[in-house]
């Protein structure tokens, strides 16, 4: 007999991820600092260009390094991962993606793959700063530097995660950028950040970011009215309209990977510049984005233990030194059948319990035609990563009576 899941109260819906909820000052404050200034100073990002979105922010990374090795064609990044990484490929010509196996029971590349799949092509490596967690850039760079290639540090949902010597994460490699999308911390609705710590490079991605991204009225309109939406609905009563019942539909279809919100097409990707209003929000919203961080820190580190102590259960957490950002847990469970009875429990729950990703790359059916020697070396590890791991909302909505609730399901499905 089915466990009941634990109920979310009557009319009420908890994000999957601890996005930052917006203000009316966000809108009308006029801030002290623009939006790239207070980056500068917090987390400390030199001269950061802003996008459209996270991948629009790849895009510009990809065209601008491969303007420097037009030879090169090859972009290596993690099996395990948002299918929009080896679809910006699409948008540069020439360019191909290839996946890469992940380490046993985490997101950082399998090194020896990586190894294998590197050659005089190689354009670029792109080691993934998955879920907030910090990944080991150094590592990926080593492999990378032998073979002459850029590493890009996709760090799309770790903006205020920091690496070893309190540095922020995006400034290891040679390129970094972040995502500014709906419930990734702070948020313009859709937005990007690129940046670099090569003064050089720098100048050169933000020429072809001003030939890439140009003003375009329709899609600023309509991500104001979209990010006005968010600031409406990002609370626990309107997401259960804005998010929750989509969801349960698409659950109900069995169409896990559009539940998740996995399916994209190149359409899916608008390359635009970002406006003025939604950089003023930003600014505004910045300003209160460490405090939020280091709470979400803080809950995390508590919580994490309940997590830990389940038998066979592990929480993916930051390697010594490194001090992420935490917008959900990543909890490993110990098989694939575990994984699924706890999500049969809570999925529709609506209590901030998901899956990542429904698929590794290779197993999406729109990537088969994207993804070059398609699974010609084997991703066991993305496999499993994908078959075992749920991830549990670190909102600061949910308090500790729901997360005890959600602790008891999981044990139960051991």
């Amino acid at each position: 007999m089915d466990r009941m899941p634990p109920k979310a109260r009557v009319g009420r819906e908890l994000p999957p991820t601890a996005g930052l909820p917006l203000t009316w000052s966000d809108y009308l404050h006029k801030p002290g600092l623009s939006f790239a200034e207070g980056l500068t100073q917090w987390p400390g990002l030199p001269d950061p260009i802003m996008t459209c979105s996270g991948t629009a922010a790849l895009v510009v990374a990809l065209k601008t390094l491969h303007q420097r090795h037009p030879n090169r064609n090859a972009v290596i990044a993690p099996a395990y991962n948002c299918p929009l990484v080896p679809l910006a490929t699409c948008l540069v010509s020439g360019l191909r993606a290839i996946a890469c196996d992940t380490v046993a029971g985490g997101s950082d590349l399998d090194l020896q793959q990586l190894d294998s799949l590197c050659d005089e092509r190689t354009l670029a490596v792109i080691p993934t700063h998955l879920g907030g967690r910090v990944a080991d850039v150094r590592a990926a760079q080593a492999v990378a530097e032998r073979y002459g290639a850029f590493v890009i540090e996709d760090a799309a949902q770790a903006l205020g995660a920091f690496a070893e010597e309190d540095q922020t994460v995006g400034l290891r490699g040679d390129v970094g950028f972040f995502s500014l999308a709906a419930g990734k911390g702070l948020t313009t609705y859709e937005g990007g950040i690129l940046v670099s710590r090569d003064p050089q490079l720098r100048v050169e991605l933000a020429a072809v970011a001003r030939k890439t991204l140009r003003p375009d009225l329709g899609w600023t309109l309509r991500r104001n009215l979209e990010l006005l939406g968010y600031g409406l609905l990002y609370t626990p009563s309107g997401l259960r309209l804005a998010y929750g019942r989509n969801l349960r539909k698409h659950l109900d279809a069995g169409d896990e990977a559009t539940a998740v919100g996995d399916v994209f097409t190149l359409a899916d990707i608008p390359l635009h510049s970002l406006d003025a209003l939604r950089l003023r929000v930003a600014a505004n919203g910045l300003f209160r984005l460490p405090s939020f961080l280091e709470e979400g820190r803080w809950r995390a580190m508590r919580r994490r233990g309940q997590l830990a102590e389940l038998p066979g259960v592990l929480v993916i957490g930051d390697r010594p030194g490194t001090n992420g950002a935490w917008p959900f847990f990543m909890v490993l469970m110990p098989g694939k059948g575990q994984r699924d009875r706890a999500l049969h429990t809570l999925w529709r729950s609506g209590n901030g319990v998901s899956k990542l990703f429904a698929h590794a790359l290779p197993d999406y059916p729109f990537m088969a035609p994207i993804l070059a020697g398609h699974d010609s070396p084997g991703y066991p590890n993305a496999r499993d990563l994908a078959d075992r791991l749920l991830t549990v909302s670190n909102t600061h909505w949910l308090d500790n009576a729901t997360f005890t609730l959600i602790v008891q399901a999981l044990r139960s499905s051991l």
